[in-house]
């Protein structure tokens, strides 16, 4: 298993330091809703709700900025889709310290983003690579190892029924994630940095 860059360990350990401090908390409650707007007002985005909007994006890519990526080396947004879609074009051009891959090429290791349908859809990898407007959802990896079930990747993400939550995605016996008919995953972004 390939030891985490610097910036990859900083990055889990600011997703796990923001999941210990808000993991109890409600999007709704004041403290993790000043948060959520600190995120957003620190990526340079216009504040609205705490609970209206979807900040999930916001927490992937403020978690990136506070570890240290730079605009240039990734595309903040409030959507999952642009930056996979940015990571997708500087792999094709094999470009960037963020390079977006289909699931079924790369493992995922600490520091990477792994992204997946949300709310019932389908959209698939092809899709991602061309499009940078739909819904999906990430997550940070935080760790990875083996259980009694298998290989897992032990995962991070915001706006996770209202809160910021851990989950766990499984990977197969080669390493790379195991697909699920619910939500299946679209793509995983690899920590170059």
């Amino acid at each position: 298993m390939p030891v985490p860059s610097a910036f990859a360990t900083r990055l889990a350990s600011v997703a796990e330091d923001q999941h210990a401090k808000f993991q109890f908390t409600n999007e709704a409650d004041p403290a993790l809703c000043s948060q959520i707007q600190k995120w957003t007002e620190d990526l340079g985005f216009e504040f609205t709700s705490c609970t209206t909007v979807p900040w999930s994006a916001v927490f992937v890519s403020w978690c990136v900025m506070q570890a240290g990526a730079t605009k240039a080396e990734f595309k903040f947004s409030m959507q999952h889709s642009v930056f996979v879609n940015q990571a997708i074009k500087n792999a094709v051009n094999g470009t960037g310290v963020f390079q977006g891959f289909d699931v079924t090429a790369q493992s995922p290791s600490v520091g990477d983003i792994i992204q997946m349908n949300r709310g019932g859809h389908k959209f698939d990898f092809a899709f991602a690579k061309t499009h940078a407007d739909y819904i999906s959802h990430s997550v940070i990896v935080v760790e990875v190892g083996h259980d009694s079930k298998g290989g897992f990747a032990f995962c991070i993400g915001g706006n996770e029924s209202d809160s910021i939550r851990q989950s766990v995605v499984r990977v197969n016996s080669n390493g790379f994630i195991q697909q699920r008919d619910q939500n299946p995953f679209i793509c995983i972004i690899k920590d170059l940095k």
